[in-house]
């Protein structure tokens, strides 16, 4: 490696990685190394702009826990999440659109049956949300696992707010033997992404805003279908056409604001008047095999 030059560097670290033992991941590197250093060629990277960059990169990681990614919201205000998402499923017929994680998933939340009440002592106006699980072909998904959640009234999520419960509006749902599901909570809020992090210095830095629709994260799973990522957006809300983070998609715009039903009214007889209906269905895509 002694001939190493502007030009000659990227043929070096292409060799060095050439004999990965996994497969993919030697794909992975041997189209990214070049990428990377074309990059840094056409745009001239500078020494003092690479250190920049490396500790933009630390920020993140010193603003990361358990219970927040930055490195995730770095991914979702780039577009790399949503991209990744819509490679993964540009082949799902029929399928409800997947997006974004977000940073603020945690696992293992209160398991609950269809019909859960997840508003407790949280103010704001009222949600029921229903429908039933399918997949492609129709057929119901009986015994779906959805898992849930989003932020208070306040418009912070459990992980943001030391004064709300750890599992304050969220919980693991399963559907019933039609796969059909209900739940009733509160209006999500449009809230403004973390600005205290190394996303939101990327924010500030580029005029673009920090801004994210109202909406409620779901991961959906079934037996014999892929986990499904998803998200449902107020159709009212002013950032919906303008998402920060790029993950509305229009078959997840539902209206926030219709009024019951006299058969809701009477499926919900706990839930206090006045309250409004969210009417969602999901479609699940088979595995593959």
């Amino acid at each position: 490696m002694r001939d190493i030059d502007y030009m000659t560097i990227t043929d070096a670290v292409v060799s060095a990685y050439a004999d990965t033992p996994n497969e993919r991941l030697r794909e992975i590197l041997g189209a990214l190394i070049p990428r990377l250093h074309d990059l840094i060629r056409d745009i001239e990277l500078t020494p003092a702009e690479w250190r920049m960059t490396m500790d933009f990169l630390l920020q993140a990681a010193k603003a990361s826990s358990d219970q927040r990614n930055d490195f995730i919201l770095l991914s979702d205000l780039l577009g790399v999440s949503a991209v990744v998402d819509l490679v993964d499923g540009r082949d799902d017929d029929g399928a409800t659109s997947a997006t974004l994680l977000g940073p603020f998933y945690v696992p293992g939340q209160p398991d609950m049956t269809s019909g859960a009440d997840l508003i407790k002592d949280n103010p704001g106006e009222r949600l029921v949300v229903q429908g039933q699980v399918l997949s492609a072909n129709g057929s119901p998904l009986p015994h779906a696992v959805l898992e849930i959640w989003q932020n208070a009234p306040n418009g912070l999520y459990t992980a943001q707010d030391p004064d709300q419960p750890e599992d304050n509006l969220r919980c693991t749902l399963r559907a019933d033997a039609e796969g059909k599901y209900s739940f009733a909570t509160v209006k999500p809020q449009s809230y403004k992404v973390r600005e205290d992090g190394a996303g939101g210095k990327l924010v500030k830095a580029s005029s673009w805003h920090s801004w994210r629709p109202a909406h409620i994260h779901f991961i959906i799973s079934a037996d014999g279908h892929k986990r499904h990522v998803t998200q449902i957006f107020d159709a009212a809300d002013p950032y919906v056409d303008k998402d920060a983070v790029f993950g509305v998609r229009a078959d997840l715009v539902k209206p926030f604001d219709q009024a019951p039903t006299d058969a809701d009214k009477a499926n919900f007889p706990d839930v206090q008047s006045p309250f409004n209906v969210v009417n969602v269905d999901w479609v699940l895509a088979p595995t593959n095999g």
